[in-house]
């Protein structure tokens, strides 16, 4: 008697609701229950425009520079459909199972209220038959779309509360005034989640069957109408046999919705035969990669990957809004370069060499654009270090360790900025040189060359190829520490020089861990500056290459083709402009300066072997030894290298032909000529494969 007098009473309450609703439809506000206010109303009305609408959560398409995908990113992996692509078994079969009377009511399927009010009058509780398709489709759309699809978001768009279930239903009314029944249908398909990540029916055909909505069968469209009750719990993906089950559930509801005809024998044998299918569920499910991790078939594109999505970030989109918005992405990653520069990384120090990466990026110079050709390391880009992965934006960040000597070219630039020294005058090399400006400590700063020579005096040109570290100590002395810092802020060191501090971590809004290295430098007035020891991007040294190869023009290396919306429409990011912060005639006159490294006497030769394009390179070592680099450039292609221990402590690197850790116990490593120049070359040769030599611009006498 309990239970039958609790189910009057939401029988009554479920036809008081009834009568609210329809008053909901016909006025704005609604008095007396607080269900619905001139506000409460206007949001309503909002919700049922944007479901109208319909843009959902889409993947975004990330290509190459020819097209070709080579990652996508989503929250939600979907591909939507129209109602003519959708196969009427499909149709059928979700209809059947949630709601047999959708083409006969308006949103709100009344004679399912009074079915469950009279089942709640039975059993004392309402278990079923309130909820219409169009309802379902305001449940999900709320959920993950307006939502976003978290926890919070589905738990609050299915709370059993009356006052939840009476928006719902306003919601769906509304929409039967502005939405077809084939537009609700569709709509509800390709919002639906069917478990392992895929929402709608576009997804999900392609991840269970390997097939497209509009050739699904009978067994396969019941089995996909089943999933969307419980998708987690029925999951094909782990095991048939429950969704086998509910499959069948499924084509009983079409027999007895005279889905298979009205003819009850024909109907009943027809199910017979659908029910007795296999599953059909492909082995591995066709599920569409997500990320950059794994990106490319090697891996290879994971880490071009990560520095486009942060560049993206960082220039003008949300992240939320590219894992969403349907994005069609074509970058500036060509193939051939990357998967070069990846095996020529690979080939100088294995992936799972402990503790020593090797890292290279390619920057195609110009005048207009300076377009990220390559991004690759021996690492793959992932989160499994005993697989030789890394999570680190290895060739795109600012590393924590140094180019060494490259950062000469700075100090030569500078000196012909400032008229100190033309690349043709000499300049004193002695083999140790205290200096008179900078300290080490209370002492004298004194340098040695890395290996004594008979010259004392040699032009710049041959210091820049030959690398003496006593003379760019005395050429930074006359050319002043703040303007070579400067200048290699202005050649392309812009993130390393402002954006971080000595440690190479990324500056704090507030300053407190600052300041940026460039300032460091200039604080304590650090002659070491000329021979690069602190921390550097690969990516920024290959842009400085660039520059000095595109006449002095200075753009942000940009992984950037062209982005359009989901519509078709261009969008634009807020990319610096490219600028000219040095004089052309002096950009082509250190080119020239540059171009000796690979010819015979220089520090790159022995590497430079078989490759017979003009060049400009610089080596560099650390002093310590904890990191090499190479960075070098033609008119078509510019790259850098960098080799540094990766490891939590670091170690000297040694043996060229097996890289390895040597500990810190004062041995000689690495020099910049082995491992990182070999890397560039070898990558290099390959990338101009077929392309005619094109000579560099030819030095200008004011700065000769």
């Amino acid at each position: 008697m309990l239970a039958r007098a609790t189910g009057l009473v939401k029988l009554v309450g479920l036809c008081l609701a009834a009568g609210v609703l329809l008053a909901a439809v016909m006025f704005p506000v609604v008095g007396g229950l607080g269900l619905a206010s001139n506000r409460a109303a206007d949001t309503v009305d909002q919700t049922s425009g944007e479901l109208a609408k319909g843009e959902l959560p889409l993947v975004t398409t990330v290509q190459d520079m020819n097209g070709a995908p080579i990652a996508y990113l989503y929250d939600q992996y979907r591909i939507p459909v129209k109602y003519e692509q959708i196969a009427d078994t499909m149709k059928a079969a979700i209809i059947a199972i949630e709601d047999k009377r959708f083409f006969l009511h308006k949103g709100v399927d009344w004679q399912g209220i009074a079915r469950a009010a009279a089942k709640a009058g039975a059993e004392g509780e309402v278990s079923q038959g309130a909820s219409t398709l169009t309802q379902q489709y305001v449940k999900n759309y709320l959920a993950f779309v307006l939502g976003g699809g978290t926890n919070e978001a589905y738990q609050k768009a299915t709370e059993a509360t009356a006052g939840r279930k009476l928006r719902e239903a306003r919601v769906a009314l509304q929409l039967e005034q502005v939405m077809t029944k084939e537009e609700i249908l569709t709509a509800y398909l390709n919002i639906v989640p069917f478990g392992n990540g895929t929402y709608g029916v576009g997804a999900a055909s392609k991840a269970y069957f390997d097939t497209t909505p509009d050739k699904l069968t009978v067994p396969q469209a019941a089995m996909l109408a089943g999933l969307v009750n419980q998708p987690s719990v029925l999951n094909p993906g782990r095991g048939v046999d429950a969704a086998i089950k509910r499959r069948n559930t499924v084509i009983d509801r079409m027999r007895d919705n005279e889905a298979f005809g009205s003819d009850k024998a024909v109907a009943e044998a027809k199910a017979t035969e659908y029910k007795a299918a296999e599953a059909g569920v492909v082995a591995d499910l066709n599920l569409l990669p997500n990320g950059c991790v794994g990106a490319g078939d090697g891996p290879v594109y994971g880490f071009f990957c990560q520095y486009l999505m942060d560049y993206l970030v960082k220039y003008g989109m949300k992240k939320d809004d590219l894992l969403r918005g349907g994005y069609t992405i074509k970058t500036t990653m060509d193939p051939v370069a990357t998967v070069a520069a990846k095996q020529a990384a690979e080939g100088q120090v294995p992936k799972d060499t402990e503790g020593v990466a090797n890292a290279m990026a390619v920057v195609q110079p110009g005048q207009d654009k300076h377009r990220v050709r390559a991004l690759a390391a021996n690492r793959d880009f992932g989160n499994d270090a005993a697989a030789g992965q890394s999570a680190y934006s290895l060739p795109a960040e600012v590393t924590r360790f140094g180019a060494g000597s490259i950062y000469k070219v700075f100090t030569a630039a500078a000196a012909l900025d400032k008229g100190v020294i033309g690349i043709d005058k000499e300049m004193d090399v002695p083999n140790v040189y205290s200096s008179k400006v900078y300290k080490d400590g209370n002492k004298p700063y004194t340098v040695r060359n890395y290996s004594n020579g008979p010259d004392t005096k040699m032009t710049l040109t041959k210091a820049l190829a030959t690398s003496p570290n006593t003379g760019f100590i005395i050429l930074e002395e006359r050319t002043g520490l703040d303007n070579v810092v400067d200048m290699a802020y202005k050649l392309g060191l812009r993130d390393t020089m402002q954006a971080v501090n000595n440690a190479g971590d990324p500056l704090k809004a507030d300053g407190s861990n600052g300041p940026s290295q460039g300032d460091q430098f200039k604080q304590d007035n650090s002659g070491s500056f000329t021979l690069g020891p602190g921390a550097t991007s690969v990516l920024e040294l290959s842009n400085v290459a660039a520059t000095i190869v595109s006449h002095g023009t200075w753009c942000p290396p940009t992984p950037v083709e062209q982005i359009l919306d989901r519509d078709g429409n261009p969008v634009k990011l807020n990319e610096p402009a490219c600028d000219q912060p040095v004089a052309p005639e002096l950009a082509d006159t250190l080119a020239q300066g540059m171009s000796h490294d690979a010819l015979p006497g220089g520090t790159a030769y022995a590497a430079s072997q078989g490759f017979n394009h003009p060049m400009i390179g610089k080596t560099g070592t650390t002093e310590n030894y904890w990191s090499v680099a190479f960075m070098g450039a033609t008119p078509q292609y510019a790259g850098a290298v960098m080799t540094f221990t990766d490891g939590v402590a670091p170690q000297v690197i040694c043996d060229a032909r097996a890289p390895k850790l040597c500990g810190n116990n004062g041995r000689n490593g690495l020099t910049g000529g082995e491992v990182a120049a070999p890397t560039w070359f070898n990558a290099m040769k390959v990338i101009h494969e077929g392309k005619a030599p094109v000579p560099l611009a030819p030095a200008v006498a004011k700065y000769k």
